[in-house]
């Protein structure tokens, strides 16, 4: 008999074959390794019971000039703000591009070039695709600027959360009053009806608004509404005009005058009744629109030196637009500021830009470049730091005090504030493997300070959505792997733990607090050991557990007899004292899983083997 130690580096080897990963742990879930011991990660609770109206996706902590502490995020369709409290307030730009929760392939008709290929002819897989929308969140003082790559405006909000006084007078139409009404409208049961033969409005006048402020209209349309009226809110000039839908409808726009109307009207004499209710007129928090900044932008950065960077801009998916220093409504370049702009030399397109060491960093699809402020009269050089390194998706790149780090289409990649470098990944062939190509734009990155670990998250090729992550801690130089779903996520900056936003329910949620995993269980399973060359078969008699909390973990073996036969499996057997136990083969892999929700810790566990023959 012989005693062997299962002692197994720390971090999960997935590259080649089960045999390739022998003596590694191979895959795991819900587990990180720290000063190479394994524990389970810490768990998560709900932040805010507030859930947003879809995935959110891009994630910002900052605190104001007062220390209150806010989170920023966004769906496809709103923007939100929370506060320490978890208070949800609806911060949606007026008028903004509502854009695509999942990204959308076009190769049917009109898809790719005209006449490129012949009829009945296969085409390949060169499909245009429109990235899912990710919001681009950063801080100018102690305001928010926001923007996505489907609007291409950048917005700021000032932290105004109240929403005024009602405008509407009798919105309810609780009674025949208050409402001018063209022929063909009436007003009874409570609702506003039209059923008329020529456009006449209901309209009602508005004294007493703020110019400047964003105001929110929200009504509710039935019966044959849908594309058979028009709404209204005119200040000498229609400040909107929409057609109104079936359901519930909503409108934000910013008031330029003191005064003005509000008028639903038939869009043609010949357009079916149909009947309103529910009429309400407020002022709202949101961002607004930075009126002088370049529009059709592809990104935003701001820098250390407090610029604001519009990337992509104007269109141009090479161009720099950055505004003067400490005024982000300043961008016309002139010999009086610091304003300007440069088209980067590159094939790619700009994905994003990144703070690091003094730097600004701009990812394109292609390459990256570095920008360094170095005044008047060209104010920033821009520099080619990298090529063949290009950003996979938007949200997928992380600064911290080591660097920058990011996933690319292929690879993982960083930069020390010097040179760009491939990173060696112990786990490439599961991650790149196994990505959903079409949906890559849903990917995140985003640090854990606490344990030195960098995580991204992703949609594997089996779905549409984040449900893998993969992580990178640099300071022990070791990756890991596991499945969660989350779309958006930050680390704990001026919180004290970081936050993530879960798919399944659309909530905000606080990380590595508590252990409590939805009923998920932290595990670690390793590639095969062998005795000797593997030509002898093993009989296992006894395990003698290394686990600190002394019967928290239950562990699980599996074993063959060749690389490709069928595995069986023995166990679970808890970790608490050493247990007898009878099994044979040729390689054995190890299994651990958690049976308590506690901080337990596996260290090196023992086997005691007797070597058999070599059948």
């Amino acid at each position: 008999m012989a005693l062997i130690d299962l002692n197994i580096p720390a971090g999960v080897y997935r590259n080649g074959t089960d045999l390739q990963s022998q003596g590694r742990w191979r895959d795991a879930s819900l587990v990180r390794w720290h000063d190479g011991i394994m524990r389970p990660i810490g768990g998560w609770r709900t932040r805010s019971d507030t859930a947003g109206d879809a995935k959110l996706r891009g994630m910002l902590t900052w605190a104001d000039n007062t220390a209150n502490r806010w989170i920023g995020t966004g769906s496809y369709n709103h923007l939100y703000a929370y506060n320490a409290a978890g208070t949800q307030y609806d911060i949606t730009p007026e008028r903004w591009s509502t854009g695509r929760e999942d990204a959308l392939s076009f190769t049917g008709f009109g898809g790719g070039i005209f006449g490129k290929y012949a009829w009945g002819v296969a085409r390949p897989d060169t499909a245009n695709i429109a990235p899912a929308t990710v919001w681009q969140l950063d801080t100018w003082g102690q305001n928010m600027v926001a923007m996505t790559e489907d609007d291409g405006k950048i917005y700021e909000w000032d932290l105004d959360t109240t929403t005024g006084s009602e405008e509407i007078t009798n919105g309810t139409f609780d009674a025949d009053s208050d409402w001018t009404k063209g022929t063909g409208w009436t007003i009874s049961s409570g609702t506003a009806n039209y059923s008329g033969s020529a456009v006449h409005a209901l309209e009602q006048a508005l004294t007493g608004l703020t110019i400047g402020e964003v105001y929110e209209i929200t009504f509710t349309a039935t019966n044959a509404a849908e594309n058979e009226g028009i709404f209204k809110f005119t200040t000498g000039s229609d400040i909107v005009s929409q057609d109104i839908a079936t359901g519930s409808n909503t409108y934000r726009f910013v008031m330029d005058a003191t005064s003005g109307t509000i008028k639903f009207e038939p869009k043609t004499a010949a357009s079916s009744a149909f009947e309103i209710d529910a009429v309400s007129m407020k002022k709202v928090p949101a961002a607004k629109l930075l009126s002088n900044a370049p529009v059709n932008n592809e990104s935003l950065v701001v820098t250390s030196e407090r610029f604001l960077f519009a990337l992509g801009a104007g269109g141009n998916p090479r161009k720099v637009a950055f505004s003067d220093r400490e005024n982000n409504n300043l961008w016309a370049a002139a010999v009086t500021n610091e304003a300007g702009d440069i088209e980067l030399n590159t094939s790619g397109s700009i994905m994003k830009g990144l703070r690091v060491r003094g730097q600004t960093l701009i990812l394109t699809t292609r390459d990256a470049h570095s920008a360094t402020y170095i005044g008047p009269p060209y104010v920033y050089g821009f520099e080619r730091v990298g090529t063949s390194c290009g950003l996979a998706a938007r949200e997928a790149a992380v600064v911290v005090d080591a660097g920058a780090f990011w996933m690319g289409a292929n690879s993982f990649y960083t930069y020390n504030g010097s040179a760009v470098a491939e990173l060696p990944c112990d786990v490439s062939d599961y991650v790149f493997n196994d990505i959903n190509r079409a949906q890559i734009s849903k990917a995140f990155g985003m640090s854990n300070a606490m344990f030195g670990e960098i995580w991204w998250f992703y949609p594997s090729a089996a779905n549409t959505e984040n449900d893998r992550y993969v992580v990178f801690n640099y300071v022990e130089g070791t990756w890991y792997i596991g499945e969660l779903d989350r779309t958006a996520g930050t680390d704990r900056g001026v919180y004290r733990q970081p936050m993530m936003a879960k798919a399944s329910d659309q909530k905000i949620y606080e990380h590595e607090g508590g252990l409590e995993y939805d009923s998920l269980k932290p595990f670690a399973e390793s590639g095969p050991f062998r005795i000797g060359t593997g030509d002898q078969v093993m009989s296992v008699t006894e395990m003698i557990p290394d686990e600190k909390t002394q019967g928290d973990v239950n562990a699980t073996f599996k074993t063959r007899f060749y690389p490709n036969d069928t595995e069986r499996s023995y166990g679970p057997f808890t970790m608490s004292n050493p247990t007898s136990m009878r099994f044979t083969g040729r390689q054995v892999r190890l299994r651990v899983e958690g049976a308590q929700y506690t901080d337990w810790r596996v260290g090196i566990n023992r086997l005691d083997v007797v070597g058999g023959g070599r059948r």
